[in-house]
């Protein structure tokens, strides 16, 4: 008996372990306020999150065309930003560390990224949200 309760509780653990963390619009918000990002600044973050990663924290996405892979919910791409497996890249980061639920690591690349490139190191925002941010606003999150 001892053993299927403990069969059970290692089962529920791994189950929960693999579930990605998708945040809501207002919870990533207030994330990226709390993270020092400005309020006015949200909009374009909620959006650019929105269309790289539907909020996933976890999200692998596909091969890119030049074999790269983008990690994480700002979808963080290994060919510049991180080295997979162990640190490296210009944030000199692992891109493992960017598929889990604790997206502070994620954060500081993205202020890495850019600092040097602005939204347009995105794809998303450029084709989903510059010159389009109605849908993102989040004053009703505070």
């Amino acid at each position: 008996m001892k053993f299927i309760i403990a069969i059970t509780i290692l089962a529920l653990v791994i189950i929960n372990n693999s579930e990605a963390k998708v945040f809501t619009k207002c919870e990533f918000a207030r994330t990226m306020l709390n993270a020092g990002f400005s309020k006015a600044s949200l909009p374009n973050w909620v959006c650019l999150v929105k269309a790289e990663s539907s909020f996933n924290s976890r999200l692998r996405g596909p091969k890119n065309p030049n074999g790269s892979h983008d990690y994480g919910i700002f979808q963080i791409n290994d060919k510049y930003w991180c080295k997979v497996g162990s640190k490296g890249g210009d944030c000199n980061m692992n891109c493992n560390s960017f598929i889990d639920d604790n997206i502070s690591d994620d954060i500081a690349c993205t202020k890495i990224i850019y600092k040097r490139h602005g939204y347009n190191a995105w794809y998303g925002w450029k084709n989903k949200c510059q010159g389009s941010l109605a849908a993102y606003q989040v004053n009703e999150c505070f």
